[in-house]
């Protein structure tokens, strides 16, 4: 393997020049940069990054903290893709770090990026609390930013979307289309993004004085076959709906086969709806009708306040908006009757 001392050799200087040309601290002359270049280039040298790392105390690395359970699916994967886009327009490489099956996986993860030296931190939290999310800001050696929860004291280092407030919005829409059978499917039951929508769902059910059913409440996972099982285990049992709304997109595709396997239509027998605007739900037949989550907006500010490119200020909060396509259709009083 080659070696700083190699290059030094070839070179005809020191191993302390090569490191100074190499960690661009101190002045070296462009004559002697110009040999050690060569050199390198000659022995197919390749610095050693984390070393260098250790040394300047940079890294030049933004880091994202988000657990493996969220890696599947096309909305988390234009996440990171949009989390990695942004870093290196900025000049930073994008460290993934796997936050895993708990709070304490988030925190060593969390752990991890600070003794690799990144520059900032985002996290999306699956299991740390608002107030752990909190206290770990306080002691953080980096700028961290919370995306996807709101934070309570350090509200200028967290990006989110009111999930209950948009879940209401969307219910409201489908009761305003003359719906009061819809069934919901849930996401997963240690998820505060799932909790939030189906409280959101309620909320709007209550408010139109619509008796909240809780046979029309179904357990999901956020995946699509979770939606399937879903909606095969609501038709199965013969329950009366007339939409069928899902945590998320994946499980609505999900629920739209099993409604289909059962010899309905959609939207003619029974409509659907989502949430997040994924880009599978804008290609099925009939379109799907959904929240957009502006989850590249997010990221977006994310990266902005960590890099110091945004002005300081108060929490990021964002808003769904109601995507209206196909699959959703009207249905007139007297139907409902």
């Amino acid at each position: 393997m080659v070696t700083i001392l190699d290059v030094a050799r070839k070179a005809g200087v020191s191993k302390a020049t090569v490191s100074r040309a190499l960690n661009g601290k101190v002045f070296v002359s462009d004559e002697v940069r110009a040999r050690i270049d060569k050199a390198i280039a000659e022995t197919g040298y390749r610095p050693n990054l984390l070393a260098r790392k250790l040394a300047t105390r940079e890294s030049n690395s933004v880091g994202l903290v988000i657990t493996n359970r969220l890696y599947n699916g096309p909305f988390f994967s234009g996440m990171i893709y949009q989390a990695a886009t942004l870093s290196e327009r900025n000049q930073r490489q994008l460290i993934l770090a796997d936050g895993k099956n708990s709070s304490q996986d988030e925190r060593d993860a969390i752990a991890f990026l600070q003794q690799l030296r990144c520059d900032a931190i985002m996290i999306y939290p699956k299991f740390l609390s608002v107030e752990e999310l909190d206290t770990l800001i306080d002691t953080a050696s980096v700028p961290v930013v919370v995306i996807n929860r709101e934070l309570n004291r350090h509200r200028a280092s967290s990006v989110f979307v009111d999930h209950r407030e948009g879940s209401q919005r969307m219910t409201r829409y489908l009761i305003s289309q003359g719906h009061q059978r819809i069934a919901f499917i849930a996401g997963a039951p240690d998820s505060p993004t799932g909790d939030s929508r189906l409280a959101g769902y309620q909320d709007a059910l209550r408010e139109a004085g619509i008796a909240c059913d809780e046979a029309l409440i179904l357990p999901g996972s956020w995946t699509t076959e979770s939606g399937y099982e879903a909606g095969r285990a609501l038709l199965a049992n013969g329950i009366a709906v007339t939409c069928v709304l899902a945590a998320n997109d994946d499980m609505a595709i999900g629920a739209a086969k099993a409604i289909s396997e059962s010899g309905r239509r959609i939207p003619q027998d029974i409509s659907l709806a989502g949430f997040d605007d994924s880009i599978i739900g804008r290609y099925y037949t009939p379109a799907l009708t959904t929240l957009h989550i502006p989850m590249d907006e997010m990221i977006s500010d994310a990266v902005r306040i960590l890099l110091a490119t945004d002005e300081p200020g108060s929490a990021r909060r964002h808003e769904g908006t109601l995507i209206l396509r196909e699959s959703v259709a009207v249905i007139s009083k007297t139907a409902r009757e």
